[in-house]
């Protein structure tokens, strides 16, 4: 029986899984290794093992080392259901979507991040989500270096102000707190609301201000209009 190596990555990827999956069907056995983390989480291999499927190829996944199950763990932050969402998109308007999708969720969110990305993505995790909001980045997972660094938004990108930035880095951001019943004065920030609207800003723009500012939901704002 031969065995040979051949590579498989995001740039040969379309080319090789035609191939691969010809080899397959002649009834040859392949191993999908990746040389860091888990094949098939944002990586080319979800598409070979999809393509697999449609053919009727059985596929068996035998577990190592996943990146975001490992940070997400030894972040402490709540890990029995969370979202993933990997690379964030490069379109401004998707990311943004996601980005507030993340500042509301109550679940644990995971990203992952490339070294020349990450100041970027920590600055528009601030405006999005507040620099108090708890996080932990990790970085050479199960290596020799393993790092992580935390606790919150604001803290990590003073960090990373002194640190070189090396590495894939993966980031572990904790769910949006449940507000709790608190008293405030209703009159002023009914007050501040109506300043707001009046100088020009949407009832969706103040709301989500005096949320923040106050530590209340926007439908509670909402609601003195």
């Amino acid at each position: 029986i031969r065995n040979y190596l051949i590579s498989f990555n995001k740039f040969n990827s379309l080319n090789k899984i035609p191939q691969i999956i010809e080899n397959l069907k002649e009834g040859r056995s392949i191993a999908l290794v990746s040389d860091a983390g888990m094949p098939n989480i944002c990586d080319p291999g979800e598409e070979l093992a999809a393509k697999a499927k449609m053919n009727g190829i059985e596929t068996i996944c035998i577990p190592g080392p996943c990146a975001a199950i490992v940070a997400l763990v030894a972040s402490g932050f709540p890990a029995s259901k969370f979202t993933f969402e990997g690379f964030l998109p490069k379109k401004k308007s998707d990311r943004e979507k996601i980005l507030v999708e993340i500042s509301e969720n109550n679940k644990t969110t995971i990203l992952y991040e490339s070294p020349h990305r990450i100041n970027k993505l920590l600055k528009e995790l601030k405006e999005f989500c507040g620099g108090s909001r708890k996080i932990q980045i990790a970085r050479e997972l199960t290596k020799k270096f393993e790092e992580h660094i935390g606790p919150d938004i604001d803290s990590v990108i003073k960090q990373f102000k002194t640190k070189d930035i090396i590495g894939e880095f993966t980031i572990v951001i904790k769910g949006k707190e449940k507000l709790k019943n608190k008293e405030f004065n209703k009159m002023i920030v009914k007050q501040d609301l109506t300043d707001l609207v009046n100088a020009g800003l949407s009832l969706s723009t103040a709301a989500k201000y005096l949320a923040k500012k106050n530590n209340l939901s926007k439908n509670i704002i909402y609601d003195l209009y």
